[in-house]
């Protein structure tokens, strides 16, 4: 049973705390946080309206000297969120959200959303974790992060009133990106007519910054008119053909088939046995697309429970190090610098596809050693605890005798904490 509680925390957490009590029945554990209310709803994280207020404000006043608002509330929103996570009761929900957060990719690679991430997490992945997917991806699609990054919220139908006065002409980044990346993906062989007739979908789903309050605006003079077909749907008009489409999509096979395969990827292995995307997919086919199901399916999986294999990302990495480190009391690290050196700057993925969820992509010498750099650094926090003790209480039965001895074996304090660190187990999950 040890043994399972131990790899509940690791497999479906962030890493344990030293005074964490370690869950009797580790399924149950899990299971309480899919079907019991997020306690970080209501962390005071800034809003998307607060966001763009200081996107307004910061083109109003031109470049100033120091740091922008947006900036700013980019600082105070990863601030927030991080030291949750090294501090939740509930890090299997925290970790999906990590998940969906990922797979809906805004990057502070546009300035812009730097005041917006922090609410896009809040406001359209959060309250969805556990919920309908349908309704992630129209929060998703509607919020003003993402109508920034992919270009959408300037996007006019070239046969538009928008269009006949001169405004910019459609963009087709969103619709592309939902269709390849957030839903159904090419292997439900959607064509390029379908991504341009999506665009003209969208066109007039915007941004509203001179409200009072700014946020989404539905702009009908910026829609392209006429009938809309994306992959044999045929749409009814104006706003109300968005989100018929963007229901369509987030409950189609092939959407389902790839959400399967990459919750499968994220929690069990990076090349999941077939039989356990079977099974989630059947689930998010049978639900219509309920993700707290399928989050429990995943639980429920022999596979889930058999293997130790897959790497931390920095992410998971580091803040399973602050988490085993965090009750000395001592002002808490720069996490974002930290994962910035690391490879991982927090909310800044390369690409709309976000970050890469296979240990190729985060093994190289160079991340390596950058890791053992950092470990050693940041094993100077230890004081005056006994590593080997906290080795015992971060991996119970997953910790190997050869890197108890090494640890016991070390000169130092400091030098028996980065054995662990850098241990192959401590880096696992």
């Amino acid at each position: 049973m040890q043994a399972a509680a131990f790899h509940a925390l690791a497999r479906f957490g962030l890493g344990r705390r030293p005074a964490e009590p370690v869950p009797l029945d580790a399924a149950a554990w899990a299971r309480a946080q899919i079907t019991q209310p997020d306690p970080a709803l209501a962390l005071p994280v800034p809003s998307a309206a607060d966001g763009l207020l200081a996107i307004r404000q910061d083109r109003e006043a031109g470049p100033q000297p120091g740091e922008s608002k947006a900036r700013a509330i980019y600082r105070a929103s990863a601030q927030t969120l991080l030291d949750h996570a090294v501090s939740t009761v509930a890090p299997f929900r925290e970790r999906l959200v990590w998940f969906w957060t990922n797979h809906f990719t805004v990057s502070l690679r546009r300035g812009q959303v730097a005041g917006l991430a922090g609410a896009f997490v809040q406001e359209a992945i959060r309250p969805h974790v556990t919920g309908r997917f349908a309704d992630m991806v129209l929060a998703v699609t509607r919020h003003p992060a993402m109508l920034l990054y992919l270009d959408n919220a300037a996007s006019v139908g070239p046969d538009s009133p928008a269009a006949d006065r001169g405004a910019r002409g459609l963009n087709e980044n969103l619709a592309r990106e939902c269709l390849e990346l957030h839903t159904v993906t090419p292997a439900s062989q959607y064509t390029q007519t379908d991504v341009t007739s999506f665009a003209r979908v969208l066109t007039g789903w915007s941004i509203d910054m001179n409200a009072a309050s700014p946020g989404f605006r539905y702009r009908p003079r910026a829609h392209q008119p006429g009938e809309h077909i994306v992959m044999g749907q045929r749409l009814a008009a104006d706003e109300a053909g968005g989100v018929q489409a963007l229901r369509f999509l987030a409950d189609h096979p092939a959407t389902h088939r790839a959400l399967a395969t990459k919750l499968a990827r994220h929690f069990i292995a990076d090349d999941p046995p077939a039989e356990t995307v079977r099974r989630i997919e059947a689930v998010l086919r049978d639900t219509g697309g309920d993700l707290g199901a399928a989050s429990l399916e995943l639980i429920g999986l022999d596979a889930a429970w058999q293997s130790h294999g897959k790497l931390r990302t920095p992410l998971d990495y580091v803040v399973a190090c602050v988490r085993l480190l965090a009750p000395l009391g001592d002002p808490p690290p720069n996490l974002t610098a930290i994962l910035a050196g690391l490879g991982q700057p927090l909310w800044t993925a390369p690409a709309p596809n976000g970050w890469p969820d296979r240990a190729d992509d985060w093994a190289g010498p160079e991340a390596m050693m950058r890791r053992i750099d950092w470990a050693h650094a940041f094993a100077a926090r230890i004081g005056a605890r006994d590593p080997a003790e906290l080795a015992e209480a971060a991996l119970g039965p997953l910790l190997r005798d050869e890197t108890l001895m090494a640890v016991k074996r070390a000169g130092s304090r400091r030098d028996g904490l980065t054995l662990l660190l850098t241990s192959p187990e401590f880096q696992r999950r």
